[in-house]
């Protein structure tokens, strides 16, 4: 049930500071005081205080909703802030939760903040998100997002849906009692190591800016009724040629959340995901070298290939002294032009695509194969701090 459910004559009125405020927002004829009043008796709580959920915290709270909930247990990192523009750089290291509370109640002191700092989980979704009108997914992982689908299905509760990679960007309104759910769109989540993570495959930093304002926007049209949100669609948003595609969605009646309802309680994610499987392409028992190790190796002049299988934009930051690059990707088509008969160390940025080369390797028949534990991070942070990380 969102706010546009309440009678007007419920809704907290506005002080003479908040008509000030929202004075632009008072004086479009599709919005005026009543929707105003709605969004100040409103609630929303944004799973994430990172990417999509710097603009969604900025943008909710100068629109006037009157409380936010947001989840998060992560710090600030300086990686973080390219993109994370509700954090700066004197918050490093603090909690993310921390530097968005300061940052929301410095723009708007009319708005509430209630912080919930943990892992948003089976154990507890449904009781943080049954206190709010709507849910808005900031997430940027599989789990998650069947978690926050399947709990706002539960729970009757819309859930403003966005995701982002690389410089590609999908946004929605899921779960509404017409409209489609997460599910129906993805019954299966990809295979775990398929869709790199934005530490692995980047982001453009302006990217979830885009797609958080999109959900912002979409958020405000539900709490207020206006205008026409994307319930049974799905906006594509392609940064780079800077295109937009809509692809209208229909609500799957097989979909076992919104549709059989075989969904009836929260189940484990990160096992629905197969991160909790063994990854039967990894071998187990491939030798692990440390950066410690490997620097005195290096410095004895041992008689090895160091092999890198970071991409070549990666290779470009930072490299390893003699290494070699070969990208994970063409280890295969490169195989000919190693020599079994050498001992073989692998790297990448922090050890584990660089395992699944050695294991790799391994299956195809080289027997000297190591791999180097936390990868070039790691040797930066051990050996080299001039090295630098990404």
């Amino acid at each position: 049930m969102t706010a546009t459910s309440i009678a007007a004559e419920t809704l907290p009125e506005l002080g003479n500071d908040e008509i000030l405020r929202y004075s632009r927002h008072l004086i479009l004829p599709e919005f005026g005081l009543d929707a105003q009043r709605r969004l100040k008796g409103s609630s929303v709580l944004i799973v994430g205080a990172g990417g999509l959920g710097s603009p969604l915290g900025l943008y909710l709270a100068a629109a006037g909703v009157g409380r936010l909930g947001i989840v998060d247990f992560d710090v600030v990192d300086a990686t973080n802030l390219q993109r994370q523009v509700i954090h700066s750089t004197a918050d490093v290291g603090r909690p993310k939760l921390a530097s968005a509370r300061d940052r929301i109640e410095g723009l708007n002191p009319h708005v509430e903040v209630q912080s919930y700092e943990a892992r948003f989980t089976s154990a507890n979704a449904l009781d943080i998100a049954r206190e709010y009108d709507l849910v808005i997914d900031g997430t940027d992982n599989f789990p998650t997002r069947y978690l926050v689908n399947d709990a706002c299905v539960l729970l009757g509760k819309p859930n403003v849906y966005g995701s982002i990679f690389r410089f590609e960007g999908q946004a929605s309104v899921l779960a509404t009692d017409s409209g489609p759910c997460y599910r129906c769109l993805f019954r299966e989540p990809p295979p775990p190591g398929m869709v790199p993570s934005c530490a692995e495959g980047g982001v453009l930093g302006v990217l979830p800016g885009l797609i958080g304002v999109i959900q912002a926007t979409e958020a405000i049209k539900l709490l207020t009724g206006i205008g026409e949100p994307l319930i049974g669609r799905l906006l594509l948003v392609d940064a780079l040629r800077m295109q937009f595609r809509t692809l209208r969605l229909a609500r799957d009646p097989l979909c076992p959340a919104c549709g059989t309802r075989e969904i009836q309680s929260l189940i484990d994610y990160e096992q629905f995901c197969g991160l909790n499987d063994e990854d039967d392409s990894v071998d187990a028992t491939i030798p692990e070298l440390t950066p410690q190790q490997l620097a005195a190796r290096i410095g004895r002049g041992d008689d090895f290939d160091l092999i890198d299988v970071r991409e070549p934009q990666e290779w470009a930051i930072a490299r390893l002294p003699g290494a070699r690059l070969v990208p994970l990707a063409t280890l295969p088509a490169t195989l000919g032009s190693l020599d079994s008969a050498r001992e073989i160390v692998v790297y990448c940025k922090g050890g584990v695509r660089s395992l699944r080369a050695a294991s790799q390797l391994r299956a195809a028949g080289f027997r000297k194969v190591s791999n180097l534990t936390g990868g070039i991070l790691r040797w930066s942070k051990d050996v080299d701090p001039g090295v630098p990380t990404y």
